[in-house]
């Protein structure tokens, strides 16, 4: 249910759906998606999860946050002040390039103000003079981890294993916390070298007060790093909606989806395993 301190929006989906596929290469486990990516056109996945419980507390302040050229972290913070009415200033790594791409110039349309650092200065997360209430790059928080918490609630499947992509922790951090007995949840590392993202997960859990170890992070199937592919991650998505007419997003959705197949292929599930992959958009 939504939070009765954050304004409404009719078009907002939540729960969101689940529904099984049916795939031949599955070897009998069970996988179910979470249509997360459904939630709302322009706020969606756990785009919307983390900034559920972060609006509250921003009070009559201007949100500020972090993210690159194309995060789409930064699009729906823009999103969500043009749809509750407040102010959003973007701190975005690197030069600005005109004409912008279509994730700035949608931030901008929004009536986002955007403010680029070197990535020198960006690593400190520089914050400009004003009142502001102050994001983390990816949305990720305390908060954050409240609302992905929410995520395993929703699902009236019984299920074993819950899977999604992971970024800046959040998502895992929260889907974690709200699991139940002998339930286990598994990040994919969209980034190269995501074995830091441990660590990070931890803070996370730390910061809202709780600690699990129902978790992993899985690292090896980052295909080159963030925002990068291959010719076989391209043909796998191709694949994917041919069989099952889903797009899988190529960032962070078909890096863990192919992931979930890769471990399934080398036997790392039994046989009656029921997977939910958490389809963030």
């Amino acid at each position: 249910m939504m939070d009765a301190r954050v304004p409404s929006l009719t078009s907002v989906r939540v729960p969101s759906g689940v529904h099984e596929i049916a795939d031949d290469r599955l070897g009998g486990v069970r996988l179910l998606l979470k249509r997360d990516d459904l939630i709302h056109s322009e706020i969606s996945g756990n785009k919307w999860r983390k900034l559920k419980y972060n609006l509250p507390l921003r009070g009559d302040r201007d949100v500020l946050t972090f993210g690159g050229a194309y995060s789409g972290h930064v699009r729906a913070v823009a999103a969500a002040g043009r749809f509750y009415g407040f102010g959003t200033v973007g701190v975005i790594r690197g030069e600005e390039h005109l004409p912008l791409n279509p994730t700035l110039q949608y931030a901008v349309s929004c009536g986002m103000r955007l403010m680029y650092v070197d990535r020198t200065r960006y690593r400190e997360k520089p914050v400009p003079d004003g009142d502001y209430f102050v994001l983390p790059e990816g949305g990720s928080n305390a908060a954050a981890v409240k609302g992905c918490a929410e995520i395993p609630t929703e699902i009236a499947t019984p299920f074993d294993v819950i899977c999604c992509s992971t970024g800046t922790g959040g998502t895992l951090a929260g889907v974690a916390a709200g699991l139940g007995a002998g339930q286990e949840a598994i990040g994919f590392a969209a980034l190269k070298g995501g074995a830091f993202l441990v660590d990070v997960v931890r803070g996370l859990q730390r910061s809202a007060g709780i600690a699990t170890d129902n978790w992993s992070v899985e690292t090896g199937f980052h295909f080159g790093g963030y925002a990068r592919g291959t010719p076989e991650l391209v043909e796998f998505i191709a694949d994917f909606r041919r069989r099952h007419g889903v797009a899988l997003e190529s960032t962070y959705v078909a890096k863990m989806m192919y992931g979930i197949y890769a471990l399934i292929a080398r036997g790392r599930f039994s046989a009656g395993t029921v997977i939910v992959a958490v389809v963030t958009g």
